[in-house]
């Protein structure tokens, strides 16, 4: 998942990109309002940290700005301010969570995971899909009990997919969003298609995986009711 994150206490942010770069994020730091808005000009980002407190701007005004382009994306506030009015701005201008400091790095997590699994309609840390099971806390994907070896790259592939299940993901975008990089020729991409068929390959000596559809010229789709 690709995060950025705009805090202007440098130790902070870096203490952030630290932890969550060990849970499998791909960070990217801004200091400011300006670094901010040229980072988000320059990629598409799965969450967005903001601290409110910025040197050179107001970052929920950064938050509108990014809202505009990075629609997507899911959005969490970080910052100093403790009051109601504060967190009832973030919300109501699309925030989808909350943060006052000082937090918990592991709440920090927590709270990302809960947005994620809410935003894809699982409430459950265990997502079943298509006569399998994955186990987001563990990192497994099961078979009627049986656990299927996946490496870390096939299942962080699998688990983008199914966050946007019943929607098309081109190989540029699961680089991007997986590897943190952009793969700029066909060649490359082709990476993700040996990935791709490896999946297939290990789920579907369990069960049919036809719900995992290849888009011709394009990318893949997990399409499940």
């Amino acid at each position: 998942m690709r995060t950025l994150i705009i805090e202007d206490q440098r130790e902070l942010a870096e203490e952030i990109k630290s932890y969550l770069q060990k849970e499998n994020f791909h960070c990217t730091l801004a200091h400011s309002y300006k670094e901010a808005t040229e980072k988000l000009a320059g990629g598409s980002f799965d969450f967005i940290l903001i601290d409110l407190g910025l040197p050179d701007g107001n970052g929920m005004d950064l938050l509108k700005e990014a809202k505009k382009t990075q629609e997507s994306a899911l959005y969490i506030i970080i910052t100093a301010r403790g009051e109601v009015q504060d967190k009832v701005e973030g919300l109501l201008s699309g925030a989808d969570d909350y943060l006052a400091k000082p937090f918990s790095l592991l709440e920090m997590k927590a709270r990302m995971q809960a947005i994620l699994r809410r935003k894809s309609g699982w409430n459950e840390t265990a997502i079943a899909f298509g006569g399998f099971t994955m186990d987001t806390q563990k990192r497994e994907v099961a078979h009627n009990g049986n656990v299927i070896e996946l490496t870390k790259k096939e299942f962080d592939l699998l688990y983008f997919l199914l966050i946007h299940k019943n929607k098309v993901i081109n190989r540029f975008q699961l680089a991007e969003h997986i590897w943190g990089e952009y793969f700029e020729d066909d060649h490359q991409s082709n990476f993700i298609d040996v990935h791709v068929k490896n999946v297939r390959k290990k789920l579907g000596s369990f069960a049919p995986v036809d719900w995992l559809e290849t888009v011709r010229g394009v990318g893949y789709r997990i399409q499940l009711l």
